[in-house]
């Protein structure tokens, strides 16, 4: 069998119209004989009836407390939803298709409510599904763990999902559907002349991804990039093939390579940094620091360490309580609120120079001041305050050439 799997993001099937645009896909897979594995997820976001955070506004409405497993549970309602609606719908237009919770189509997942991962997926049911010629709608976003518990997988959950099930299943794509046309290489919502990518690697988007293009989740192309499964990303509303996302040797095959020095310019905003400056002699402070943030569940970004102290940042949201910690410790920490990391990302930088040069360039020209920086062989980030987002984003776009 030619097997695809198609993913439908929750505004994907928000509404029968754009549920329409989703059976078009459909009915074009079949036609293309391919054997079909839809994954879904729940329909809208926040504010309409079924999205998952609208079910999570049910706690605070009954009572404000509810433990992970039961939680769970609740959370799992939404793409349940979705997969017997979309089925009912295929079943009215003569379309043979059968719906199936996680644990039915086979997913297991670790014990570890609200952020499980996937142990194994038994495939043999849905094999046979396929083999009957039946169209196989599978919940997203959850599974089921060893004692028969309905777990969830955590943000993007549908997007590994889909990717698993493809890497389980030997599929030729995994078609991830959303609302916009691939992936671009900038938000278009700061960038009014960013341009579609027609392929990315693996390397490229997980970094795009990590670093805020919100696209596909990052843990879903790690599980693509493993098993070497080929992911498009595309628009639900659209008959294009969006973004090719693959390793270069099928990059190659398929005559995709270009030669290119950035990719794109992702952004991630509401960060703060945190400086703390060590005193003569004081040689433990790295250590100390950093233990006492893992200690206390606090997430690190941007890191930069040298002999006279650390620099770093962490979410707004974990400022003061970051502060009051190192503050405990002796130290007098100095932060910044409300900063941006700018990401600039391409596979084609490692080892070719000037490219900071040209981001330094870029930003001094608009005047936008560079708080820290840090680097790798594929991204360079730079923090830059949050008022200087959109300059700073659009400059770094401009400087690289890379508007359509």
């Amino acid at each position: 069998m030619r097997i695809l799997v198609q993913k439908f993001g929750g505004t994907s099937l928000s509404t029968p119209e754009a549920r329409e645009h989703a059976i078009k896909h459909i009915r074009r897979a079949l036609e293309e004989q391919y054997a079909l594995v839809v994954v879904v997820s729940a329909m809208g976001r926040r504010g309409e009836p079924y999205a998952t955070d609208t079910l999570l506004g049910l706690i605070d409405a009954n009572g404000g407390s509810l433990a992970s497993r039961e939680r769970d549970l609740l959370m799992a309602c939404g793409e349940t939803i979705s997969a017997a609606t979309l089925c009912a719908m295929l079943q009215s237009r003569g379309l043979d298709a059968i719906a199936l919770t996680g644990a039915q189509a086979g997913i297991e997942t670790t014990s570890e409510f609200g952020n499980a991962r996937i142990t194994d997926i038994r495939t043999e049911r849905l094999l046979a599904i396929l083999k009957e010629g039946k169209i196989a709608i599978v919940t997203g976003f959850q599974g089921a763990a060893p004692n028969g518990d309905v777990t969830t997988l955590g943000r993007g959950g549908s997007d590994t999902s889909a990717t698993a099930l493809g890497a389980a299943l030997k599929a030729e794509y995994v078609d991830i559907f959303t609302d916009v046309e691939g992936v671009l290489t900038a938000d278009p919502r700061i960038v009014g002349d960013a341009k579609p990518l027609d392929q990315v690697s693996y390397m490229e988007i997980c970094n795009m991804a990590n670093n805020g293009a919100k696209v596909i989740h990052p843990r879903a192309v790690e599980v693509a990039m493993e098993a070497d499964i080929p992911v498009r990303i595309r628009s639900t509303f659209s008959d294009g093939l969006g973004t090719l996302v693959a390793g270069q040797s099928v990059l190659r095959g398929k005559g995709h390579v270009q030669d290119r020095l950035i990719t794109g310019i992702a952004h991630s905003v509401n960060v703060s940094q945190i400086q703390v400056h060590a005193a003569e002699g004081q040689y433990d402070l790295q250590l100390r620091v950093f233990k006492t943030m893992a200690e206390n569940g606090i997430s690190v970004d941007l890191i930069n360490v040298n002999p006279s102290g650390v620099a770093y940042t962490v979410y707004d949201t974990e400022t003061e309580r970051a502060i009051g910690l190192l503050k405990r410790l002796g130290y007098e920490p100095q932060a910044v609120k409300d900063c941006t990391k700018v990401s600039v990302i391409g596979g084609g930088m490692n080892g070719v120079p000037g490219v900071m040069a040209m981001i330094i360039e870029a930003l001094t020209e608009e005047e936008v001041g560079i708080l820290q920086s840090a680097d790798s062989n594929t991204t360079i980030w730079v923090l830059v305050r949050s008022a200087d987002t959109v300059k700073a984003v659009n400059a770094l776009h401009r400087k690289f050439q890379l508007h359509a």
